[in-house]
């Protein structure tokens, strides 16, 4: 067993001097298009090619089936998109005045900050938002192909495979919406490059469904339900209106195989895999600061560090991401196995708050399109 400090780098998840070190670590803008990751699992076949042995997975096989929809066709991209009107659109809508910046702001790199200053904050914040959301949708869809040659049951194979579509789906729009409605995007923040990496690496397929369809594709449910309540702009609406009844499936996917594969292992290699989501779990509410954002636009870390701790909606936006995490490692097991290690250390994260929220296995047909919007276009 692993203590917090071999797992994360430090014994205090909340130690401010260890996310100033974390947060000095960037992507370059000139890194290079390709990245390799080895993948160190055998592809397994099987023969077993009864369909529906496992009811609800064969259940969400035939639901995708039926909710396929094209990013080209069915997304208004007619829609002109103003990347400064949006940020405008932002600030009226959350009631931003430069006396609320003033007062919030006193005592940070960003004290004597002018209005167009932050108003290219907000705007690269934006694009970096997007453009993190558009690699782990690249990383889903990597993950999601690595499943289908890994996971041992037919039916899941069945269903991973309608995953990759979607993903490829995925990044596609998000793509198109970044390099025609945006300027462009960021490379891909070195600290999700990492995780993703991990998940990636591991050998055992349960760890590719722990960390991406639980933990990584959990959180972005939750960060584009967000969005998609606060956006005032209608084309990105939609399309996170589209993404999430995808990805609704996708988290579902991973707690329905997941429940049935974790009551068979032993509590040793539960709480390996209790470690491995409190370990991605840190890395994504501490990691994932926009640190590209603050190099580009050469903001001290320390202050800028500083500052988004004390921040109230950064916290509670930060907190949410967690709603769908919590209750689905609950669903999983995984809270309280042996000794309840998971429910400790996501107490000390600040998120346990959210674990009898509904899991995503029983949730995740409310996020379904309606008839009207799988139409298909004139």
């Amino acid at each position: 067993m692993s203590t917090t400090e071999e797992l994360i780098g430090r014994a205090d998840v909340n130690d401010v001097d260890a996310m100033e070190a974390i947060m000095a670590i960037a992507a370059e803008d000139g890194d290079a298009n390709i990245r390799a990751v080895k993948d160190h699992a055998d592809a397994i076949f099987t023969w077993d090619y009864e369909k529906g042995r496992r009811p609800a997975l064969n259940k969400l096989y035939e639901k995708a089936k039926v909710s396929q929809w094209n990013g080209e066709t069915d997304l208004p991209w007619e829609t002109a998109v103003d990347p400064m009107d949006l940020v405008e659109l932002q600030r009226a809508q959350f009631g931003v005045t430069p006396e609320m910046r003033k007062e919030n702001t006193r005592g940070t790199p960003f004290e004597k900050w002018s209005d167009a200053q932050f108003d290219e904050l907000a705007l690269e914040s934006n694009n970096w938002m997007l453009s993190q959301f558009m690699h782990g949708e690249q990383g889903a869809l990597i993950c999601t192909a690595k499943i289908v040659e890994t996971v041992p049951w037919i039916d899941a194979k069945y269903y991973a495979a309608t995953q990759v579509m979607d993903e490829a789906r995925h990044v596609e729009v998000f793509a198109r919406y970044l390099d025609t409605k945006l300027n462009g995007h960021y490379p891909l923040n070195a600290h999700l490059g990492l995780l993703l990496d991990d998940i990636i690496e591991d050998s055992r397929w349960d760890i590719t469904y722990l960390g991406m369809q639980i933990m990584v594709e959990g959180l972005a449910l939750a960060a584009f339900g967000f969005m998609h309540m606060t956006t005032p702009e209608p084309l990105l609406k939609q399309l996170l209106r589209y993404v999430m009844s995808d990805e609704a499936r996708h988290v579902a996917f991973g707690v329905l195989t997941l429940k049935e594969y974790y009551e068979e292992l032993t509590l040793a290699e539960v709480r390996e895999r209790q470690e491995f989501a409190f370990e991605a779990a840190v890395r994504m509410r501490d990691r994932l600061m926009m640190q590209e954002v603050l190099h580009r636009l050469d903001v001290d870390v320390k202050g800028a560090v500083q500052f988004a701790l004390n921040d109230p909606g950064r916290q509670i936006f930060q907190q949410m991401l967690f709603s769908k995490i919590v209750p689905n490692c609950k669903k999983l097991g995984l809270l309280d196995a042996g000794d309840g290690w998971l429910r400790q250390k996501f107490g000390e994260l600040g998120v346990i708050q959210f674990e009898d929220l509904t899991d995503t296995s029983d949730e995740y047909e409310s996020f379904a399109l309606g008839e009207q919007e799988l139409a298909p276009q004139a």
